[in-house]
């Protein structure tokens, strides 16, 4: 996966990002200037450019403490932390603003949504420490929690106010506290 993150160039995922808005029904004005979702991928996404590709330290040290500040300035206003170290593929919807905190090592496949209230950190102890890798086409619902050094696998579906502890194979449909499979039909339909 990041080899395809690499391979776009970040108008590329800006542009990708963008027409996933679209596909759900925005037009340009409200994406742009009214969806917080936007906003954070959108200055995720030169955060990102920059912490991968500018190789001149001086020159990534100025733009990235610029780029703190513009994300502090982005959470405070919409409620959504995404560090510019996380890898996220193409293609990526925020559904609703607020609660949403992302942990700097994550990794976010191609194609996936997340609902408001989501977050995706760090837990477990000694060899079992770690943060999650989220596969492809995935859905993740409002208020759900993914913690621990854990594989998501593709098309899979949480559901809201679920805690992810351990992997889920693809195609499954998890929730509850902790989390458990309750189908095998997969993200289709939700993305």
């Amino acid at each position: 996966m990041l080899n395809s993150i690499l391979i776009m160039t970040v108008f590329k995922l800006i542009q990708s990002d963008y027409c996933k808005y679209k596909k759900y029904g925005g037009h340009f004005f409200a994406i742009v200037f009214l969806s917080q979702g936007f906003w954070a991928i959108f200055q995720y996404r030169i955060a990102n450019g920059i912490y991968r590709k500018i190789r001149i330290p001086i020159v990534r040290h100025i733009l990235l403490l610029f780029c703190l500040f513009w994300q502090k300035i982005v959470e405070i206003t919409t409620g959504i932390s995404i560090p510019a170290s996380v890898q996220i593929g193409h293609s990526f919807y925020i559904g609703h603003f607020g609660g949403i905190i992302l942990n700097g090592n994550a990794v976010i496949g191609n194609n996936c949504n997340i609902s408001q209230g989501v977050t995706i950190g760090i837990s477990g102890i000694e060899n079992k420490r770690g943060v999650p890798v989220i596969g492809n086409d995935v859905y993740i619902g409002a208020n759900a929690v993914l913690a621990g050094k854990i594989r998501v696998g593709n098309s899979v579906l949480i559901g809201a106010c679920s805690m992810v502890n351990s992997s889920i194979a693809d195609n499954a449909v998890v929730m509850g506290v902790p989390a458990v499979v309750i189908s095998n039909h997969g993200s289709k339909g939700y993305i």
